[in-house]
């Protein structure tokens, strides 16, 4: 069993940077590793995610602004998101998936079966 353990939410003003960080508790080979995020209201949603491979793949939404990375010597996945805006206000989760199906449908959570507790990312006007 992963353990997922996200940092580096907080609160920014629109156009501020944040650095979520996804530390996986040990080595687990995962096919793809991804962010989603949710927010209040609203359906969880893809935000980028990469595979074994190192093909990723973003929302339009975020497309630009936000980069994910991950650091295997360090078991942890990184989201960059630079120029944030109020939209993207949400709690943020990381996410791990053992199988391979999750390829070509990197953004779909379920393909992913291994997720954290999630840190909020709040942005004001």
């Amino acid at each position: 069993q992963v353990q997922l353990v996200e940092s580096g939410g907080g609160s920014v003003q629109a156009g501020g940077s944040l650095r979520l960080s996804c530390a996986a508790s040990r080595y687990t080979y995962s096919a793809c590793m991804g962010w989603f995020r949710q927010a209040p209201g609203k359906e969880r949603e893809g935000v980028a995610a990469i595979d074994s491979r190192g093909s990723t793949s973003y929302a339009d939404s975020v497309k630009g602004r936000f980069t994910i990375s991950q650091d295997n010597a360090k078991n942890t996945l990184y989201l960059q998101m630079n120029s944030l805006k109020p939209e993207d206000t949400a709690m943020y989760y990381c996410a791990a998936a053992i199988s391979g199906a999750c390829r070509g449908y990197l953004l779909v959570s379920h393909h992913y079966g291994y997720w954290g507790q999630g840190t909020q990312v709040t942005v004001s006007s």
